[in-house]
């Protein structure tokens, strides 16, 4: 496998590993009612099936990113570990009701044109 083809590979499985938990984390806050440190809550939260989702995204997060930082250089790869803000911002429209600002659509393409432009000068450098 090419080294950009694992790279793809790499950055879609975190990306779509940490999608999957702020998703869930979401869903699980919905249906725990709102945060109180007291025993019924935290019994609340231990018993919703989406925290155990939320937590095997983490697990799949965690190997994913050690993995991805054995061979990626971390700056570019740091940037790209966020790239999880934009779909969880296009999913939470339809799975949430979320509305969309023009902001907010201008600034996920602020944070995906970031992370080519940090890869592609890394990229570069490293050729050189």
């Amino acid at each position: 496998m090419s080294r950009r083809a694992f790279y793809a590979l790499g950055f879609g499985a975190l990306m779509l590993s940490d999608t999957w938990t702020q998703v869930a984390f979401k869903l699980a806050s919905l249906q725990t009612g709102p945060f109180a440190l007291t025993p019924g809550w935290l019994k609340s939260a231990a018993l919703a099936p989406w925290i155990y989702g939320a937590i095997a995204g983490y697990i799949c997060s965690f190997i994913t990113w050690m993995t991805l930082l054995k061979h990626a250089p971390v700056g570019p790869a740091f940037a790209a570990s966020h790239l999880e803000v934009v779909p969880v911002l296009l999913i939470s429209v339809p799975l949430f009701g979320d509305r969309l600002t023009m902001l907010q659509l201008i600034g996920a393409g602020c944070i995906v044109l970031g992370v080519i432009l940090l890869s592609s000068s890394k990229s570069k450098q490293s050729d050189a």
